[in-house]
């Protein structure tokens, strides 16, 4: 496919997947944050079957929020439900997918580096993973460990970090990252689409029968409703992780990944906990610490070069291996323009850009991307010492 196209439809789906994201998500913000701020009614007896109220003031008008045990005894004509949000996200995300990483995959799945998979072996091992981690996860909720939270969260984050582990084994790392948040969004998307309003809509039906629903159903629901508010924050950095090459870029990048995530779980319990009244004031301290720590963690460690390094070498690296996309007139078949406008044609663009050209091509080394021209270990550490000896210019 024309490479204008591809990016024009990238560029569309991405925008979508945003909104529909954005949307998504805020009405799951909202939706946990009322059910940890529901309390006893107040004053007169509560209404038959009601678990609780929340009061609210939003743009001058005040809101009375009710919430039942179950249902209440007669439907409203008029009943809102939240899911095509949750739908559209992942259509959009799993079009992505596809469009920048299965349609291009010897540029953006596979890395000869980590591994030289077929093509087509690395898409399919992309695909299984999403659709076997879905399997997975959902028999685990029907097992009886579904019904021990905290065991359930352990294992669950075990699993997520082998997988991470596994696939910065045989995909690019950028990659690899993108398909474990991929399949986080398919664990959370799925869940609306096959458990959460298939039970709910069954007990409509059975109100509409006039009989007593099954609070099983409900309860599955707000099992899965609970998941996915926990897998939202670590799926939010990995939808923004590819800005940020020293993490997935980082050697123990899985291990990096599984911190961040902890690291966004915990926040978003302490955010359950302050909705329910009870205070903690541990947790934001030790997640602010963790941050830190895996900030120093992840430090690059560097050898230094003691050959000549000056610049007229390095100019000649930029040329041979940069300026093939990062040029006026690039002559990759990636890139019909220079990725993100930057441009190597003249001598002051590598002075001017001589830390970010450090940090990409010597500590993350995620530049030239997946290596497609060839840059030599011998290269890198000749950039390195150029740059860490001031960088002069010719």
């Amino acid at each position: 496919m024309d490479v204008q196209i591809v990016d024009w439809l990238s560029l569309v789906t991405r925008w979508l997947h945003i909104i529909f994201g954005a949307a998504w998500i805020g009405t799951s913000f909202y939706f946990n944050w009322l059910n940890n701020h529901i309390r006893a009614v107040e004053g007169d007896a509560a209404p038959k079957g009601v678990d609780g109220e929340l009061w609210s003031v939003h743009g001058g008008h005040f809101y009375r929020v009710l919430k039942y045990e179950v249902a209440p005894e007669k439907l409203p004509k008029v009943l809102h439900w939240f899911k095509y949000e949750a739908y559209f996200t992942w259509v959009t995300g799993a079009t992505l997918l596809v469009l920048v990483y299965y349609l291009q995959p010897s540029s953006y799945l596979v890395d000869s580096q980590v591994r030289a998979l077929h093509p087509h072996l690395a898409i399919t091992i992309g695909v299984g993973t999403l659709v076997g981690g879905w399997v997975v996860y959902h028999l685990l909720c029907k097992s009886p460990l579904g019904r021990y939270p905290v065991p359930f969260a352990l294992l669950g984050f075990a699993l997520l970090t082998g997988l991470a582990f596994g696939l910065t084994q045989l995909f690019g790392p950028r990659a690899a990252y993108i398909h474990v948040g991929a399949l986080i969004g398919t664990i959370m998307a799925w869940n609306v689409f096959f458990v959460i309003i298939p039970n709910q809509k069954v007990l409509v039906a059975a109100m509409t029968a006039g009989q007593t629903p099954e609070a099983s159903l409900g309860q599955a629901a707000a099992q899965r409703s609970l998941h996915n508010n926990y897998l939202t924050l670590p799926v939010l950095f990995i939808m923004v992780s590819n800005h940020y090459p020293m993490t997935f870029g980082h050697e123990y990048n899985w291990a990096l990944l599984a911190g961040i995530s902890l690291v966004g779980a915990g926040v978003r319990h302490w955010f359950n906990l302050r909705g329910k009244g009870e205070k903690n004031v541990w947790i934001l301290p030790v997640a602010a610490a963790g941050m830190v720590g895996l900030a120093l963690v992840s430090a690059p460690q560097t050898t230094e070069y003691e050959g000549e390094a000056t610049f007229a070498m390095v100019r000649d690296i930029v040329e041979r291996r940069c300026v093939e996309c990062h040029s006026s007139a690039p002559t990759s078949e990636l890139y019909p323009v220079a990725p993100q406008g930057i441009m190597f044609d003249q001598p002051q663009a590598i002075l001017d850009r001589a830390p970010r050209i450090y940090n990409q091509a010597v500590v993350t080394q995620q530049m030239p991307l997946s290596n497609l021209t060839g840059i030599t270990d011998e290269e890198r550490a000749i950039i390195g010492a150029w740059y860490r000896r001031g960088a002069a210019g010719p």
